[in-house]
């Protein structure tokens, strides 16, 4: 029980029951993430699982904060107000303005962000911090200007709420006699808000619209070496083929079917379809640019060996020789880009096509027990996954019990492995819940202050750290599409907020009995949500005014305090 431990009994609490929440809201997302790259799956995660899942953590605190008895319950609701309160605002103010710090570029000639800049930001500037903040910042795409237009829109159930609420006084009961039914249209309109929002996602999903952000978290399990190249991207290029050759689409002359080629030219055969090719350039192509260490354009057979070897292909310098040779057509021992995004395809069909049953080791050792891809070379060569990170980051463990099997063989990993993510993150978020809402509370109890303030600032660090740091390393990589994957997820998160989570609150005051008595909150989470809104409608966005931005997280707990003393609750 927290109230019977001491100072530091508590604070063990709050630290074991928060790093618990963590781990779970942690599972959740990377389980999430490894479903997408399930061709089959992406459209209904991206757009109902994902988003869904997502807000688990925070209606979860929410919920248990208003069990117990109807007194009991009346109490600790603060703590779940303080939750989503302080979930909705510390997304939409803290990350997002690390994420503009971080995704920042100098601002070229013609005042908007230059993306192609090298380097894309300087530092330091000669006018110091100032220049820096008038001179660098971020261009908002038409997904992040929408996304605020969505997030506004989904404030609705608030004002239906806390309009009567403004004009209710008196004792809880009678406070929450009137609000029922009020409360009862809040829940209504927050689940239609639910699904609508959720509509919008999978139609972005089903349209392609979520591209990037399917490409980013693609990106993002590669570097942690969690999947194959082939392994993560076969199924998909096997569906984008499948879709070419119903339109007769061949690789190089849309007229004439797949199976053809338009020349006579061997080659022909080999490159992928342009949808496919598209793909993979996509992908790869700040891949190419890393593993091009003299900048010419071309990679020769041993880079491109090493990158595939780096990206966990499982292939051998005689598949890889042959493969090469194919391409290599003035047998010059370079390949340009187009040429590479062609080796490339092969690859992944070669190792789409070979037999299932193959022991995932067999492609690394020989009938003697060599390692075909000669271990000691590769020591020797071997380069850190430069593709998507910087070459002083500390790289994580290839989990070879993936990397190795069959691409199909990999899907189905993949699958397994993310539903129990799911379920063991949801199990701990679901199971500690409970017991952080009582140890918040008794926070609350032994410094002084009100519940509210309390979880607003420490339940946040538990319950959404996860997206605090997807957001970062999503931004960290400078292009239009990832800032737009950064901040679009941030917005995402807040309208779950005022539609799951918010529909949990009005479930719990309708069918409970309890009085949302929170005016002062409300207006706070209302006021933020509005003012980040209306920025995000520029093109772009200065490092200042991500600043600006950043001012909301305090400024609000002193809009609460000042409210609440003088008399409105």
């Amino acid at each position: 029980d927290p109230t019977e431990v001491g100072v530091t009994g508590l604070l063990w609490l709050f630290l074991s029951y928060g790093f618990a929440l963590y781990q779970g809201a942690n599972l959740i997302s990377e389980g999430s993430d490894l479903l997408l790259l399930v061709p089959s799956m992406a459209g209904l995660v991206g757009g109902v699982v994902l988003p869904l899942l997502g807000a688990v953590p925070d209606g979860a605190i929410i919920l248990f904060s208003g069990l117990g008895s109807v007194e009991e319950a009346q109490e600790t609701l603060s703590v779940g107000v303080g939750a989503l309160a302080g979930s909705t605002i510390m997304l939409l103010t803290i990350p997002f303005f690390l994420s503009i710090m971080g995704g920042r570029v100098d601002y070229g000639l013609d005042g908007k962000p230059d993306y192609f800049g090298k380097p894309k930001l300087k530092l330091p500037k000669a006018g110091g911090l100032l220049e820096d903040m008038t001179t660098t910042g971020v261009s908002l795409t038409d997904a992040v200007q929408k996304g605020g237009i969505v997030m506004a829109w989904t404030t609705l159930p608030y004002f239906l709420i806390q309009g009567p609420a403004l004009f209710l006084h008196g004792p809880t009961q009678e406070v929450a006699t009137g609000e029922h039914w009020w409360s009862f249209a809040g829940l209504v309109i927050c689940l239609i808000g639910l699904a609508w929002y959720m509509s919008i996602q999978l139609q972005q999903s089903r349209a392609d619209d979520d591209r990037g952000r399917r490409m980013a978290v693609l990106k993002k399990q590669l570097q942690k070496g969690a999947v194959s190249l082939s392994g993560a991207i076969a199924a998909e290029c096997s569906a984008l083929e499948a879709r070419a050759a119903a339109e007769y689409q061949s690789p190089n002359d849309p007229s004439t079917p797949l199976t053809s080629s338009s020349n006579g030219n061997e080659n022909d055969d080999l490159n992928p379809p342009p949808a496919i090719a598209s793909y993979l350039k996509e992908l790869l192509g700040d891949g190419f640019r890393s593993y091009d260490s003299d900048n010419n354009g071309q990679l020769d057979r041993k880079e491109v060996f090493v990158f595939f070897r780096d990206f966990n292909e499982a292939i051998t310098e005689e598949e890889m020789n042959e493969l090469f040779e194919k391409f290599d057509a003035d047998h010059s021992g370079s390949i340009s880009y187009d040429e590479f995004i062609g080796v490339a395809y092969m690859l992944i069909k070669l190792q789409d096509s070979k037999s299932s049953e193959e022991s995932p080791d067999a492609t690394t050792t020989n009938a003697n027990g060599e390692d075909n891809g000669d271990s000691s070379e590769r020591a020797s060569i071997s380069m850190t996954r430069t593709a998507f990170t910087s070459q002083d980051e500390e790289q994580e463990e290839i989990p070879e019990e993936l990397t190795d099997l069959p691409p199909d063989q990999q899907q189905a990993a993949i699958k397994k492995k993310a539903f129990y993510m799911l379920f063991m993150g949801t199990i701990l978020v679901l199971y500690f819940s409970d017991p952080m809402v009582d140890v918040l509370s008794a926070i609350a109890d032994r410094v002084n202050i009100g519940p509210f303030y309390v979880s607003f600032v420490l339940a946040p660090v538990a319950s959404n750290a996860s997206e605090l740091i997807a957001s970062q390393y999503y931004a960290s990589k400078k292009t239009r599409k990832t800032i737009s994957v950064a901040l679009s997820a941030l917005e995402g998160a807040a309208c779950m907020n005022n539609t799951f989570c918010l529909s949990i609150f009005m479930g719990l005051i309708f069918f409970r009995g309890l009085a949302w008595q929170y005016s002062a909150e409300t207006l706070a989470i209302l006021l933020c949500q509005f003012v980040v809104g209306f920025f995000v409608q520029a093109p772009d966005m200065k490092y200042s005014r991500g600043a600006l931005i950043l001012t909301i997280f305090p400024l609000s707990i002193a809009l609460v305090a000042g409210l609440e003393a003088i008399g409105i609750d």
